[in-house]
């Protein structure tokens, strides 16, 4: 049976998913890599438009909102008199060299760049790293020299494009067998439950497909961008309910009596 076909039965059919437990292995594991590709793909387009509108936008604010500066000796210097703080997209990007903004208070937006007199912050989902200007000891940066590495990540879209595909389909493939084997165990428990007589190899096919309602689910909210609260519970709570089902259709061992 074609993989797609198969994809489509594994969405509404649990009756399905349990006579798929006699197929070869190989074409699981196929079937898994086909799942991490339909969850890839908006994945690697939001992540990637997203990457070029920060390096438009960066580029035009240094050129038209901050100040020429220079980083030497550990320290940020510009003409700019008093703090600047730019919010927009979301996005809040805070320039100091002046000293007067430490790092706490950029701290306190959820998503930040803080370029300050003697540390750069970056703030994502609230999660903060801090970069000091003392970690090039030797280097003076300047505000051209940044445009002209933007200029150079945009003249390596053509590599980076298809580097960050490769890098997020290796790592969702790693993640997607890693939860396929681990859900698998857990067919086990259920096939004592229901006194099922399957093996793990059956269990592992079978936990490939059962996974493919939630993948399917989450690839569709990440293409339109949308937050599914508490989405691990409810991808182990949708595949092992799917399994579960998958192996009650499995017809009961026949108990012969002399």
């Amino acid at each position: 049976m074609n993989m797609f076909i198969q994809l489509w039965k594994s969405l509404y059919s649990p009756k399905d998913i349990a006579r798929f437990r006699f197929q070869k292995i190989g074409k699981a594991i196929l079937y898994v890599f086909l799942l991490a590709l339909i969850f890839t793909l908006p994945l690697t387009y939001h992540f990637t438009t997203s990457f070029l509108e920060g390096i438009r936008y960066t580029s035009s604010l240094l050129k038209n909102e901050i100040p020429a500066f220079t980083i030497e000796n550990g320290e940020l210097h510009s003409s700019a008199t008093q703090p600047i703080v730019i919010d927009e997209h979301g996005l809040t990007i805070v320039f100091d060299s002046t000293g007067q903004v430490t790092k706490e208070e950029v701290e306190r937006s959820g998503n930040a760049i803080g370029l300050l007199k003697h540390e750069a912050v970056l703030v994502a989902n609230n999660q903060t790293q801090y970069y000091s200007y003392t970690m090039l000891p030797e280097i003076t940066l300047t505000n051209q020299d940044v445009h002209t590495f933007i200029e150079t990540l945009q003249s390596l879209l053509p590599v980076l494009v298809p580097l960050t595909f490769l890098l997020l389909y290796l790592f969702t493939s790693a993640s997607k067998f890693v939860g396929v084997s681990v859900l698998a165990f857990i067919g086990l428990i259920l096939r004592s439950t229901l006194d099922k007589k399957i093996t793990y190899r059956h269990t592992w096919v079978m936990s490939a497909y059962a996974v493919t309602l939630s993948t399917v689910f989450f690839a569709i909210m990440e293409a339109l961008q949308a937050v599914v609260p508490y989405a691990p519970f409810i991808h182990w709570f949708v595949s092992i309910t799917v399994l579960f089902l998958a192996i009650k259709e499995i017809p009961s061992a026949k108990i012969h009596r002399e």
